[in-house]
């Protein structure tokens, strides 16, 4: 596809996009997209030792994907952001709206809206369908196997994530001959960046944040050499896309965009963990000391966490109190606070810190969880169980729920509950056939009537979804 370098208004971009459909998904339908993407997520969250399961983190990169997505061409479409540890700055999309992140990415990016620039890119290659039709393109070109593809395609996108699945990804795109395929995906580049503007500024971000953050990275590959970033090799920039980007940045209305508190604290958090708590207090320090920060209070929120990793309590909590008073009310600050008196062996100063947090962020992650795990270290069960249900009646469907859950009801000597609640963990991590088990073995301890039918019919659901699998991967080329 032609791609003309002149700069266009925001206004014009959605109408010079292809006409999509209904080719891609004869092909690959998006049931089956979704499920391969699902497939592959719960691969990376199972067994992927850089994946973070961390709720702030991978919850502030969830908020502003779906913010992104709110103003997509799809705005209800299902997307799942997940973040791994990787210096590495990366990011990449797979089917059905799975989109990683590298922490090395995160910590590159100088504003929120550079940030959010490459994520309305990645987000862009899934609305597009740029998998699908490569995918497409790859069978007319009479590439045969299915399986192999499914991995280059992966890998095109992940291109040398840390990692074994990714590993294994790289293994296959080497033994394939796709070059044709790569000067195919440098139309799809084009056309996300297009398209991902319009997303960026529609969500409200700085649409200068898309051109910024890779005219930089454009001019950091020379002092890369033969060794650039990731994020350089599998998303091949030009000349022709930073000009078309600047152009489009320069003609867009001008917004002072604020980054949000959130998006300091989050990279705050990730420096701690990304190197020893001594390199992260050298680094903090001189930020103070020479005064260059963006956000004071976030520097603090840093000190405060790398003084926890160095046992040292009363400096951590004297830090935190500063980052509190350069900053507004914010969850992260209590969750910290919680987590000094948890590493103090004060549990009950701890749950009351969760406790106020919880009423204050009813919906925080972060603070649930750490509410319902000092709930259980006193033996307070019924009540963690109680906070676990009202998370659960709201539809939300995370098999760590389930696991805590089971963790209670097994301390309260409930067997078949515990059973039950696991059975679900294993359901949503896509392990089926051990979801069943587990209501099996329920099955035949339970006692009562209202309870053997309750288990009976999702044994019923959990069984035909076991025969359907067995049979999709008997027909399944892959």
């Amino acid at each position: 596809m032609a791609v003309a370098s002149a700069a266009l208004p925001v206004n014009a971009v959605s109408s010079d996009l292809p006409e999509l459909g209904d080719a891609a998904h004869e092909v690959l339908p998006p049931q089956l997209q979704r499920k391969l993407g699902a497939e592959f997520y719960n691969e990376i969250r199972l067994r992927e030792p850089s994946y973070i399961d961390d709720p702030e983190v991978s919850g502030y990169v969830n908020r502003v994907g779906r913010r992104l997505v709110s103003a997509s061409a799809d705005p209800n479409g299902r997307f799942t952001f997940f973040v791994l540890r990787d210096r590495q700055i990366n990011a990449f999309a797979t089917f059905g709206g799975y989109v990683g992140v590298n922490t090395g990415l995160l910590l590159a990016a100088r504003t929120e809206s550079e940030f959010a620039g490459v994520l309305a890119h990645e987000v862009s290659h899934v609305i597009q369908q740029h998998l699908a039709r490569g995918f497409m393109a790859a069978q007319n070109q009479q590439i045969s196997s299915l399986a192999s593809l499914a991995l280059i395609v992966l890998a095109a996108r992940a291109g040398g994530n840390t990692g074994q699945m990714a590993q294994g990804a790289g293994q296959a795109i080497q033994a394939a001959n796709i070059q044709s395929q790569l000067a195919y995906s440098r139309d799809f580049e084009r056309e996300a960046d297009r398209v991902g503007f319009t997303t960026l500024a529609k969500a409200g971000y700085d649409p200068k944040g898309m051109a910024d953050f890779f005219e930089r990275l454009q001019k950091a590959t020379a002092l890369y050499e033969n060794n650039a970033p990731v994020y350089l090799r599998t998303h091949p920039l030009t000349t022709e896309r930073i000009s078309d980007m600047q152009g489009r940045a320069h003609n867009a209305p001008y917004k002072q965009i604020r980054d949000s508190q959130e998006f300091y604290l989050v990279r705050a958090k990730l420096r701690v963990m990304e190197s020893t708590p001594q390199d992260a207090m050298a680094e903090f320090e001189t930020q103070l000391r020479e005064r260059r920060f963006a956000h004071e209070s976030a520097v603090w929120y840093g000190m405060s966490r790398a003084q926890l990793r160095q046992g040292n309590f009363p400096e951590a909590e004297k830090s935190l109190l500063q980052a509190r008073k350069l900053a507004s009310a914010n969850p992260m600050f209590e969750t910290l606070a919680a987590e000094i008196k948890m590493a103090e062996k004060e549990i009950g100063a701890a749950t009351a810190i969760y406790r106020e947090g919880y009423k204050r962020y009813p919906n925080d992650e972060a603070i649930m969880l750490g509410l319902v795990n000092a709930l259980q270290l006193q033996g307070q069960n019924e009540a963690a169980i109680q906070i676990i249900d009202a998370r659960i009646n709201r539809g939300v469907r995370d098999p760590k729920l389930y696991l805590l859950q089971a963790q209670s009801y097994a301390a309260l000597g409930k067997s078949v509950q515990s059973r039950r609640a696991t059975a679900e963990a294993y359901a949503l991590n896509g392990q089926t056939q051990a979801a069943v088990e587990q209501l099996e073995l329920a099955q035949r301890e339970a006692r009562q009537f209202q309870e053997q039918s309750m288990i009976d019919s999702r044994l019923r659901i959990l069984r035909a979804q076991v025969l359907e699998e067995r049979k999709a991967a008997n027909q399944s080329p892959f």
